[in-house]
């Protein structure tokens, strides 16, 4: 069996400040889509960029409802999220051409939720030998390009 290390990730969930208030419901009350990277809208859903991506493209996709647990979701929020998956797969093929995708979530912090009272999907493009000795060394992830600009490339794809 392989093993995956993340330490940069680690520290990052483990370093994280207390908030009074949930960041996701904080976006979900701003609507100012561009300052906090919200790609789309749904009913009961919406995608944003990932903050602290692992690679360029990665966003999430989180429910309105304050929800830290999958079985608890309902299954109309389920559904859209995960239409919104197959949405997000596509537009991330067509514009950045990955060899591949995670898609997942993290449930709990000691499953690795960085948010763990609010319930999110992680879409993660791929490709073959992006984890290279930079991050894996070094501890380090080399983005191609900013965030400002991946919020460009994949707005268009959500209308």
């Amino acid at each position: 069996m392989e093993h995956v290390w993340s330490p940069w990730r680690y520290r990052y969930i483990a370093s994280a400040e207390k908030k009074d208030s949930c960041v996701f419901c904080q976006i979900i009350n701003d609507k100012d889509d561009a300052k906090n990277l919200v790609l789309y809208r749904g009913a009961l859903a919406f995608v944003i960029l990932n903050l602290f991506p692992y690679t360029s493209g990665h966003l999430m996709i989180v429910p309105y409802e304050h929800i830290g647990s999958l079985a608890a979701l309902n299954l109309q929020a389920t559904a859209e999220m995960f239409d919104l998956a197959k949405r997000s797969e596509i537009a991330l093929g067509q514009e950045y051409h990955p060899d591949g995708f995670n898609i997942g979530m993290n449930l709990g912090k000691a499953a690795g939720a960085g948010v763990a009272e609010h319930l999110h999907v992680h879409v993660v493009p791929r490709w073959v030998g992006d984890a290279n000795f930079v991050s894996i060394v070094g501890e380090t992830r080399v983005l191609p390009e900013d965030l400002s600009t991946t919020y460009e490339r994949l707005k268009q794809h959500f209308g």
